[in-house]
């Protein structure tokens, strides 16, 4: 069963076509990749799935409900998008803890949880200002897992992490499919795609096209 559908979506900004009559599905339970250089269009539509940019034109369906119109956010997904962005003088635990009283659905101990299963020390009391690079995508990853949700949206995930973190995270990712999750991945490292997607799609130009499936 498909869980998102992209229904000829266009996306114009200013004088500019974003995405162009973008038609595609994804299916339950999947890991699905997206490729493509940089300004091929690949986030935009991960926002536009996501809710955060409403297309011009075109529909989009997640979890049968469609997006800007039956739910502004779709709901149970968890989201890391360009670099994540957490208030710099708290600890990590910290801002996980102020993110999940947003929706009140998990307590101290999902948090907690999340930030073992990623590698972090929920009780480390360093500001997230003083995190690296690696540690800020490892407490990204956290924020979208801890609520347990069905759907993961990951662009770029593994920015900053060492060969070590790459190797868990990749394991992290695919045994949460193994839950029956489903997981839309944009990365650079063609690795990264052929290790974890059953599918796979190459954007470019705001036009998609399938490669592998």
């Amino acid at each position: 069963m498909d869980i998102i559908g992209v229904s000829n979506v266009c996306l114009t900004l200013g004088k500019t076509e974003i995405l162009k009559h973008i038609n595609v599905s994804f299916e339950e339970g999947k890991i699905h990749g997206l490729i493509g250089r940089n300004g091929s269009g690949k986030t935009m539509l991960m926002k536009c799935i996501c809710g955060f940019i409403k297309p011009t034109s075109g529909e989009i369906i997640v979890d049968g409900k469609k997006v800007g119109k039956d739910v502004d956010f779709p709901k149970d997904m968890g989201i890391i998008i360009e670099t994540p962005g957490f208030i710099p003088y708290y600890s990590g635990y910290k801002n996980l803890k102020l993110l999940a009283g947003l929706n009140n659905k998990i307590g101290k101990e999902e948090i907690k949880s999340s930030m073992k299963q990623v590698g972090l020390d929920p009780d480390l009391k360093r500001h997230v200002r003083k995190y690296s690079l690696g540690m800020r995508q490892r407490l990204g990853l956290a924020q979208a897992i801890m609520e347990n949700p069905k759907i993961l949206i990951l662009d770029e995930p593994f920015n900053g992490l060492d060969k070590d973190g790459v190797k868990e995270m990749r394991e992290y990712l695919l045994s949460y499919k193994e839950q029956g999750k489903t997981i839309l991945i944009c990365s650079h490292s063609a690795e990264d795609i052929s290790v974890l997607c059953d599918t796979v799609h190459e954007m470019d130009k705001g036009v998609i096209s399938e490669i592998k499936g």
